[in-house]
Parts: C-alpha cells; structure tokens; sequence
C-alpha cells in the first residue's frame, strides 16, 4: 500500500502547473523508545490535560489561544485558520533557481519526497524533473506546513523530486559568536601535509549502511538480555590517553592506516618485534657471513671462514 501523503497541492512554475504529492523522507518510528511507568504497580502513565481551576479537562473542551499580553489571550478558532489563505496553501510556487550547492547545509531541515499526482501528472512531472537534473540546479518555492509557511528547495532525485525544508534566517545562529574568539594559527606545514595525506588515506565513497547506531544496537541486545532475566554489563570502548604531541599522533595515525616498509622493521613496539633479532642471528650463522659476531665462549672454537 502506497504510503500516506503529508500535503497534496500543486507544483506551479510560471504558468505549468502539476498535481503532486508530499511524503515524509524519514522516519523515526524504528527507533527505541520508552514509555513511563509506575515505580510500583508498573502501569502506563497517562499524561492529561488539567486547568488550574477545574481539575482534569477533557481535550475536546480544549481550544487554541494565542497570548497577545502576559496571560491575556485571543481565541483562535478552526475557522480563523481556514480563513487565512495565501497561495502557498496548497500550491508549490517556484519563484528561483540557484545552484545545486548553493544553499548552506546549516539551512537544512526536514526533507520530503515530492512525487505526481496521477497519472495525467506524470508528463509533466518528468519535464520538470528533467529540466533541473540537466541544469543541475535547485527551485526555490513556498509551502505551507503545520501552519506556517516554509521556504524550500526543490531538486530532481531518481524518477522524482527531492523537498528540503529550509530554516529561517532568524532561527539560525550567527557563527561569529562562537568563532570570534578563535585566533588564528598558521599551521605548521609539515604536520598539515600529513594530515591531508591522513585524510586521503581514510576518504571513502560514502555507504549510510556502514554507519549504523551502535549505541541503538547495544541498547537492544540489552533488552532482550532483560528479557531473558539477565543482567548484562556491557563494556565501553577503551578510551585513549591524551596524546600531547601532535606530530608523534600524525605519524602514528598515518602508520595505523598501512603497514609500515620493510626498512623500518626497527620500529619498536609490537608483538613479535623482539624474536626478529634472534633470526638475524640464525640466518648469518648458517650463511657463514661476519655480520653477526659469535658469542665471547665461542670465538675460539667457532667455526671461521677461512679468511684472515
């Protein structure tokens, strides 16, 4: 069954118009969630609505308010609201284009899909998805949601449309007042190089299936260990010490990400290092080579080469 639509309106440029759809791009119904219960008997907690004179209200006695002055308010009804009428109300009117990257992710909010509606808005759906796939451009328009007109931009995504709503100015925060007081440092150039070649060692094609919640994961295994009547301690992640120099943590974060060359076999450190010495050793002795020195009781009696 086709899911539900959020909104459905039409898409309008200049003087095209196209029936279409809205749907939710996301969801967060898949995630974990609790309830509130009762210390002791264990029953859910119903949370009602209460009037300070009254007691317990019905919500169907409930009405909205908007407070023009501090606890004075004007009574809005359905009415009202269906009385304000702006074209956005159930129309898509694409007033811009800009740039596919034009627009700061900061602005981003809820993301849609944005399909036709019908079949008689299946033409004229593809052109304009065509159009801005080939432009590489995104539409700029309006659209009225949960009472409030939102600005968004429109792009073309598989054989439909992606809608992102966007933020307003006044609900985005000025990164100056967080950044002012930053100084400004001149990197050092070395350390900056290895740290662009650790960041070209680690760029991959982005895959969202391998960055799965793992936090979401442990939380469930959790729950069905409760389930089974255990009491599971599950175990963070070791933190790592502070590391104070920052060129040693470049050049080890660089070792990490490929194994190091045969010449600097010397690095000290790992499991195993210190057996390598001994084949050394084993290996001169039998090749009769004068790069590994017998031992002091041997020097006599060992067996030489022959030389002088």
């Amino acid at each position: 069954m086709a899911p539900r639509a959020t909104w459905k309106g039409y898409l309008k440029l200049s003087l095209v118009t196209c029936p279409v759809r809205l749907y939710n791009a996301t969801s967060s119904s898949s995630r974990i969630s609790f309830n509130q219960l009762h210390k002791d008997t264990h029953n859910r907690i119903n949370l009602k609505p209460v009037d300070p004179e009254l007691g317990l209200v019905e919500r169907s006695d409930l009405v909205k308010g908007y407070e023009y002055e501090s606890k004075k308010y004007v009574i809005i009804e359905d009415e009202d609201l269906e009385a304000v009428r702006i074209e956005s109300n159930h129309t898509l009117n694409i007033e811009a284009f800009v740039d596919a990257g034009e627009v700061a992710p900061i602005y981003h909010d809820s993301p849609y899909y944005l399909a036709p509606d019908g079949a008689m808005a299946e033409e004229t759906f593809a052109v304009l998805r065509e159009a801005l796939a080939r432009a590489n451009k995104l539409a700029v328009a309006r659209l009225v949601l949960s009472s409030r007109e939102r600005v968004v931009t429109i792009g073309a995504l598989d054989k439909g449309m992606f809608v992102q709503v966007l933020r307003a100015p006044n609900e985005v925060r000025a990164a100056s007042a967080y950044f002012d007081e930053i100084p400004d440092v001149n990197p050092d150039a070395d350390m900056l190089q290895m740290a662009e070649k650790l960041i070209e060692q680690k760029t991959v094609k982005f895959d969202p299936a391998d960055y799965e919640d793992r936090y979401e994961q442990a939380l469930m295994a959790m729950i069905k260990e409760k389930l089974k009547g255990h009491k599971p301690i599950i175990a963070a992640a070791p933190e790592r010490g502070n590391v104070v120099n920052l060129m040693d943590a470049l050049k080890a974060s660089l070792a990490e990400q490929k194994p190091p060359a045969k010449s600097r076999a010397k690095a000290p450190a790992k499991e195993g290092a210190a057996k390598k010495p001994a084949a050394k050793k084993t290996t001169a002795k039998a090749t009769g080579t004068d790069d590994a020195k017998p031992a002091p009781k041997r020097a006599s009696g060992g067996r030489r080469t022959g030389t002088k």
